[in-house]
């Protein structure tokens, strides 16, 4: 498994060019994006960890292999509902994260992270809404399980899964249970596998 930073981008016009399929890791700011991007590429410092919510103010692109598939982006979104932050600066993300999701042609998957002790709100059920849009594969994982007594894990499964009106049961992961982070890393490889299969032409006629 091979993990590096491709790049980082503040505004659209400052967007690498498009190169090999993407994965949009998107939740609100202190939903734990960053750890959970460093665990599935199994490199403690690859994205920056801070106890601060709300410091991913760009898009960072990092060129992720997993073991048997093609290379693929995985693109940390700025954190949304930082209270903290000002309505200009959260204008200016939620503009950056609309203009990317909508015309981004190497955009593939949706990775949706929500904190497990919370319900689903409007931004959820909004990027939701712009993946099906987009005909976007979707992945939603609830982080921080560890968080949760194992009696807690099925009902807050259960709950994101009707909030979300989903086809699929949430992940529940944690950085803390390396088994979860594995789940993850498969779905993630299985939905690679998929868009590789169906980028593939068909047989000449």
């Amino acid at each position: 498994m091979d993990a590096r930073f491709v790049a980082s981008a503040s505004s659209a016009s400052r967007l690498p060019p498009p190169g090999p399929p993407e994965v949009a890791v998107a939740g609100r700011s202190n939903c734990g994006k960053s750890s959970l991007v460093n665990a599935l590429t199994g490199r403690s410092k690859l994205a920056r960890v801070s106890g601060t919510p709300g410091r991913t103010r760009e898009l960072l692109f990092f060129a992720v292999t997993f073991p048997g598939t093609p290379e693929l982006l995985l693109v940390d979104l700025p954190g949304y509902g930082y209270a903290r932050a000002s309505k200009q600066e959260q204008q200016a993300w939620g503009e950056l994260i609309d203009r990317y999701i909508d015309t981004r042609e190497t955009l593939r998957t949706l990775l949706l992270l929500l904190d497990a002790r919370r319900d689903p709100a409007e931004e959820e059920r909004e990027l939701l809404r712009w993946a099906a849009q987009r005909e976007l594969d979707v992945i939603v994982v609830l982080t921080k399980a560890d968080k949760l007594k194992r009696s807690e894990r099925r009902p807050a499964q259960d709950r994101a899964r009707r909030s979300l009106e989903l086809a699929r049961t949430p992940l529940l992961v944690s950085v803390r249970e390396p088994d979860s982070v594995v789940a993850l890393r498969e779905a993630l490889v299985a939905s690679a596998l998929r868009d590789a299969a169906q980028a593939e032409p068909g047989p000449a006629s």
